[in-house]
């Protein structure tokens, strides 16, 4: 019976180190490092030089940049202090995994991937705040 009982205390530690896990990379939660992040006009600027400007109300936007304003479910991979990693689901759609880091409320980096309605797309961008948002079109 010896041996059982360190089965048993193996199998705990285990499931404890599951369950730790599990707590750690949390389902539909939010990444901490976007509450940093100021709102207002962004630039996001691609390696080849391109850009596209966003109006940011919400940093959680910046988490599916590819599916914007799409019901999504996502799950917390990495969440610290200045970024974290997402992946995301949207029925129908298709999926991404975003990693974000903020390094200082008004500069990001951001890299995403994944499949949209079928086709890969992978995508990096430094984010820059450029002002406040313009008037609604």
């Amino acid at each position: 019976m010896k041996g059982f009982g360190s089965f048993v205390a193996v199998m705990a530690i285990g499931l404890c180190a599951v369950t730790g896990f599990a707590a750690a990379a949390q389902s539909g939660g939010t990444l901490v490092a976007l509450g940093k992040i100021e709102r207002g006009e962004w630039t996001l600027r691609a390696p080849d030089g391109s850009t596209r400007s966003i109006c940011v109300t919400d940093p959680q936007m910046l988490l599916q940049i590819h599916h914007r304003g799409a019901a999504c479910s996502r799950f917390v991979v990495e969440n610290d202090a200045n970024g974290g990693r997402i992946t995301y689901s949207c029925p129908g759609l298709g999926n991404g995994d975003t990693r974000i880091t903020v390094e200082t409320p008004r500069l990001i980096r951001l890299e995403t991937q994944g499949i949209s309605r079928g086709l890969p797309f992978s995508e990096e961008y430094e984010g820059r705040r450029t002002g406040a948002c313009g008037p609604a079109r």
